[in-house]
């Protein structure tokens, strides 16, 4: 595995060719059970996991702890930088990196940061480089519900209070949004949580992360094979 933190310059000149990883998450409220770190270790491990699965392909940047979470505000330990700082902290990281990587992705485990990752990405794609995003597609509970609490009874478990896991609000996200927006996670859920964990488990998981890591080798693989055909074109 080939990491940033690991790399002299020179190494990084040698390396050039691969995809540069760039983990984001968050430090924001996961309900009473979770730490306020969920989203970073999610994204920081799955990095670790592709870069160790595609030592030829990836190198891995050290991850961006902080990102949009101001609907979580009203919850102690909150750390937001907002929407405008992650699109332009992206938009300067990306034009920074594609200085000497060709190719760089943005994997975010927040869901608070897809719309500003997106806008960086657009306007960096519309300069020129190759640069894309990706967050995983869970299908459930949209915060620190089953979902989370699952993946992270895998990833850490000790970090995970059971006993004090309860269900938040349970409506469709659909129907929380206009009020979340309004008014904050906090208005439509007193304890932070979008769901319920009951049930989670460490094996559902590890099935949630294995499936997170075949979509981003997916990704990669499909990134290189295109390169190596407009490499052979051109």
């Amino acid at each position: 595995m080939q990491t940033l933190a690991d790399s002299t310059w020179e190494d990084a000149a040698a390396l050039a060719d691969r995809v540069l990883v760039v983990p984001l998450g968050a430090v924001e409220q996961h309900g009473p059970h979770l730490p306020l770190t969920t989203d970073l270790e999610i994204a920081a491990a799955l990095g670790v996991w592709l870069a160790e699965t595609l030592p030829e392909a990836v190198v891995l940047a050290p991850p961006i702890p902080f990102g949009a979470s101001g609907e979580h505000q009203g919850f102690s330990g909150t750390l937001s930088v907002g929407q405008e700082a992650i699109e332009y902290l992206l938009l300067e990281l990306g034009r920074s990196a594609t200085c000497t990587w060709r190719r760089v992705l943005f994997l975010s485990a927040h869901g608070g940061n897809v719309a500003p990752v997106q806008r960086a990405v657009r306007q960096l794609l519309a300069e020129g480089r190759d640069v894309r995003a990706w967050t995983p597609a869970w299908h459930g509970d949209a915060h620190a519900g089953f979902v989370e609490t699952s993946v992270m009874l895998a990833l850490r478990p000790r970090s995970v209070e059971l006993d004090a896991a309860r269900a938040g609000a349970t409506a469709p996200l659909s129907e929380l949004m206009p009020r979340l927006v309004r008014e904050g996670v906090a208005a439509v859920s007193p304890n932070g949580v979008l769901g319920d964990p009951a049930g989670a488990s460490a094996a559902t998981g590890e099935r949630l992360l294995d499936d997170a890591l075949a979509s981003l080798m997916a990704v990669i693989t499909g990134w290189e094979a295109s390169a190596e055909r407009g490499g052979r074109a051109a």
